[in-house]
């Protein structure tokens, strides 16, 4: 018999799915924040600013750096460091039409 779905419960499978999309998007350090942004319209970046957002949202105290490193890992920098690489010329113009206003 299975547990009715409360308040509590949704939030916690919504914990848990989060959890699991940031440790995929830790271990897939081959796909670009570029390659997202291309493909979905978001990235690791945007998610450290929709977490800083709910953390400022609810009064705590935390800056990007932080918020950045919940995701990644590790410091933004370092993971610049090891495995950010210069965006092609065909990214960079997906990029510009994709994002288009």
């Amino acid at each position: 018999m299975g547990m009715t779905m409360d308040e509590k419960i949704r939030t916690e499978l919504e914990a848990a799915a989060f959890r699991r999309l940031v440790q995929h998007l830790r271990e897939r350090t081959d796909v670009q924040n570029i390659d997202l942004m291309n493909l979905a319209g978001f990235c690791r970046n945007c998610l450290s600013k929709w977490y800083l957002a709910a953390a400022q949202e609810r009064g705590v105290a935390m800056t990007d750096p932080e918020a950045r490193e919940t995701i990644y890992g590790m410091p933004y920098e370092e993971w610049k460091k090891r495995y950010q690489k210069e965006a092609t010329p065909e990214q960079k113009k997906a990029f510009a039409e994709s994002h288009k206003h």
